[in-house]
């Protein structure tokens, strides 16, 4: 079965809550359409480069899917209807990546440089 990569932007107003509520809304549809999530990670509220829709953060959130071409199909259809996601990008990959992302990597590294800049 084909391998996915969707990440989606949400509004920067909206609680933790609600945008775990829309991974899990997206996961979902995955799963009511023949497809499985395999990982879900939220990299937390950043910095856009440009403002998208008004907003000058969002919410970032990425989904590891594995389903067939029409399952993603359908899910980028809801995504571009909810008004709560304001970009969203969906990549056919030929495997997914082991652990966590880089971006999580990332989220890290920062955090141990701060701690040992602390002491």
């Amino acid at each position: 079965m084909p391998l996915y990569e969707h990440v989606f932007l949400a509004r920067q107003d909206l609680s933790q809550a609600q945008v775990d509520a829309l991974a899990a809304a997206a996961t979902e549809i995955v799963e009511n359409h023949e497809g499985k999530v395999t990982k879900t990670e939220t990299w937390g509220l950043k910095n856009l480069a440009y403002k998208i829709k008004r907003n000058r953060k969002a919410h970032f959130v990425m989904l590891n899917i594995e389903c067939p071409g029409d399952t993603i199909a359908e899910l980028e259809r809801q995504t571009q209807i909810n008004e709560d996601v304001i970009r969203y990008m969906t990549i056919r990959v030929d495997e997914h990546e082991a652990g966590p992302s880089v971006m999580m990597r990332k989220n890290d590294r920062d955090n141990r440089r701060r701690r040992d800049r602390e002491n």
